[in-house]
């Protein structure tokens, strides 16, 4: 057996000289000197195993004594993803599933790069394995990991999901560095030397401490969290007076009743809704959006700066926004009392919701009132005019005029019928929880909560929802065809509906599958029976993973979610970059100017949805650094939790009240030896026949906390009944 595998060892060093110069022709000496052997025995192996190989056909023998790598008729492309322990897989569309590639055969990629392989079959299996032949495009140049200094040489620990080998430092850092510091390196070269060579960048902090795990977290993913002084100063110069020769271009709603409703700490306020009563019962709401597209100008530094970022990242302590604090707080902010530059979607509505008259358009606005949600809700709630000094934002009794609060009630009452009749037309009908924190000013989490939407929240999401979708109607509907760019979400994914549809057969619900509404209609149906059930939180769940992903593109294909044929985003300029873009094209068709090739807009919303999916990978980061930040305070203390995902290794387990999530080993469950059963999502006892699955309450006892890892390690000590 020994013998073997040393044979096919000397094989795959061979094919991998070979294959690292896939045009050049190499002589026994030669492969030899590569693979370091230098004794006579060693070579006589070497030559040996090139005869086997060229005639199995697995090189080319074209000349006597010179031997090449087999050319390979088809080169594919695709991207590596490396797990935990070192194995990579590469993701392809000439496969359907993942192609396995070992460690050994990695080529020098790094976890994200694009590369070039060539797939072959797995000995005894049926499945195919992969060889990266050359790198196409290195994802980034840029990675985050932990300085080790031995003996005067430095190395870099990075994620083994990027790489199993230190880099080396190959020169002395320009900044003081210490062992063990988390720092973010610069990529170099990885030539014939063992390990790749790096240059350290900048010195993120302490591990595990807070300022450091966050500033990693965005490192991690290539986001930024300063701006350059460049553009600092572009933004500073910007100057806050609006010209009267720009108010005399735009529809003037100064003295139209305005007002704004964010979250208690928000500061770029994005949107405020005006409100006047109109003849025959009518009033018109008119939503107006900062006119991000009057400042940042096309082409300049400012744009490309938004362009690159594409998004604001909301992490637990910050803000790292898309614009420089002077747009994003202070110029575009629509701030009460403060003449501001706008974009309109206005609507005459009848107290159903019906629209009755439409225009878009450029507007000047002079916000009356700053509104906190839940002053809003408090208004919403006891229809009275009063808000008490405990809800105030100024800690102050305040009475707002009748005529706001009239407003607010009407604009909520109408709110609730666009919501109903989207909810008929097949809109899911998800109500997000979100994970909240009370930080202290060290910003380390003195406590974690669940928020939920209230009446408020809705109404100022029917209000954009309607924008968003009239506006994108509105191009749309326009002739000839006029290129746009969509916020679009196709329909749920089949293979998941099913998967979903087994578990929730379990606990007694059912999913009609047979056509696209009926389907929604289904969903919302469960989404309906679940509410405040204890299974609710899995099957919510394993819901929102059966839904494809919402994302940016030229070609629209309609919001399966919310159930519009036409959606684009468009009522968030400060934070989003497609937002801004919408606004220049709005403007330009009222312009009535011609149609703008789409391929260039098409590229510019691929960029912005990669980078979403980068903002919402470093949110989820630091919601769960936060978390098992929190839980270290509970080691050894028990908590009732739900089992929120089952795999190979372990069980997760999300605690009620607070959902921070954990992982608990089968190994450690009481009484039994629990095998996993992956069809129900389930580990059952071997002697008991007794299972733990999907959706269980169980206890849990917390034994260990890792914020580092963001990892918090639990044990299930039986069901809650």
């Amino acid at each position: 057996m020994g013998k073997k595998n040393n044979v096919l060892s000397i094989q795959k060093n061979i094919l991998q000289v070979l294959d690292q110069s896939p045009n050049k022709t190499f002589n026994y000496k030669q492969i030899a000197s590569r693979l370091g052997v230098k004794d006579p025995s060693g070579r006589n192996h070497i030559i040996k195993n090139l005869k086997k190989l060229a005639a199995l056909n697995q090189i080319n023998n074209s000349t006597k004594g010179t031997y090449q790598a087999k050319k390979q008729e088809k080169y594919l492309r695709g991207v590596l993803d490396v797990s935990t322990n070192g194995m990579g897989y590469i993701i392809s569309e000439d496969f359907e599933e993942d192609v396995k590639v070992s460690p050994t055969l990695h080529h020098k990629a790094f976890g994200g790069d694009e590369v070039l392989f060539y797939a072959f079959p797995s000995k005894g299996k049926r499945k195919r394995e992969a060889k990266i032949i050359d790198i196409v495009e290195r994802k980034r140049e840029r990675f985050v990991g932990t300085l080790h200094k031995q003996n005067g040489t430095m190395f870099v620990r990075v994620s083994p999901r990027i790489s199993s080998v230190d880099f080396y430092i190959e020169s002395v850092p320009e900044m003081k560095t210490n062992d063990g510091d988390r720092v973010l390196i610069s990529f170099k070269s990885w030539e014939q030397t063992k390990s790749p060579q790096a240059k350290i960048i900048e010195v993120l902090g302490v591990p595990g401490d807070a300022e450091t795990e966050i500033h990693t977290i965005l490192a991690e993913y290539g986001l930024p969290y300063t701006f350059d002084h460049q553009i600092e100063q572009k933004a500073n110069a910007i100057d806050e007076k609006i010209p009267s020769s720009e108010i005399k271009k735009r529809m003037d709603y100064r003295d139209v009743l305005t007002f704004t409703i964010d979250p208690t700490d928000a500061k770029d306020f994005d949107d405020a809704l005006s409100f006047q009563v109109k003849e025959n019962g009518y009033f018109e709401v008119g939503i107006h959006i900062a006119d991000v597209s009057y400042y940042v100008k096309e082409g300049s530094v400012l744009d490309n700066e938004a362009y690159q970022r594409a998004t604001s990242v909301y992490l637990v302590d910050r803000v790292v926004s898309m614009l420089p604090e002077q747009l994003s707080n202070k110029v575009c902010s629509l701030r009460p009392n403060e003449e501001k530059l706008t974009f309109a979607a206005i609507f005459t509505l009848d107290t159903k919701g019906n629209i009755k008259a439409q225009k878009f358009g450029r507007t000047v606005i002079n916000s009356n009132y700053r509104f906190a949600y839940h002053e809003a809700q408090h208004i919403i709630e006891t229809q009275e005019a009063t808000i008490p000094a405990e809800l105030s934002l100024t800690s102050k009794t305040y009475t707002v005029d009748k005529i706001v609060k009239e407003a607010i009630l009407q604009l909520n009452t109408t709110a609730k019928h666009l919501r109903k009749k989207r909810m008929e037309k097949g809109a899911i009908s998800f109500d997000k929880e979100e994970v909240r924190f009370t930080l202290d000013k060290d910003k380390n989490p003195k406590d974690v909560f669940i928020k939920t939407s209230k009446e408020a929240n809705k109404l100022i999401e029917e209000y954009m929802l309607l924008a968003n979708k009239k506006v994108s109607e509105f191009i749309v509907k326009k002739d000839p065809k006029k290129t746009f760019v969509f916020r679009v979400h196709d329909e749920p994914n089949e293979e998941k509906l099913d998967q979903l549809k087994n578990v929730i057969n379990g606990f007694g619900y059912t999913l009609n599958l047979a056509s696209g509404e009926t389907t929604a209609h289904s969903i919302n149906k469960l989404l309906k029976d679940i509410a405040n059930k204890p299974e609710q939180n899995l099957i919510d769940t394993l819901t929102i993973r059966s839904m494809s992903k919402a994302k940016y593109t030229t070609q629209n294909i309609g919001h399966y979610g919310l159930a519009f044929d036409y959606y684009s985003h468009f009522t968030s300029p400060i934070r989003r970059y497609p937002d801004v873009v919408a606004h220049r094209l709005l403007q330009h068709y009222l312009d009535e100017k011609k149609s703008p090739k789409p391929e260039p807009y098409e590229a510019i919303m691929k960029h912005c949805s990669s980078m979403e999916v980068l903002a919402t990978k470093a949110e989820r980061d630091s919601i769960k650094f936060m978390q098992v930040k929190y839980m270290q305070e509970f080691i050894g203390e028990t908590f009732t939790g739900v089992i929120s995902g089952v795999v190979e290794r372990g069980l997760y387990v999300e605690l009620v009240g607070n959902k921070c999530e954990g992982m608990a080993r089968p190994q450690d469950i009481p009484g039994d030896f629990y095998i996993f059963d992956e069809r129900n999502y389930a580990f059952v006892g071997k002697k008991t026949k007794k299972s733990i699955q999907l959706g269980d309450r169980v206890m849990i006892k917390v034994i260990a906390a890792d914020p580092i890892k963001r990892h918090l390690d639990f044990n299930i000590l039986g069901h809650v009944e």
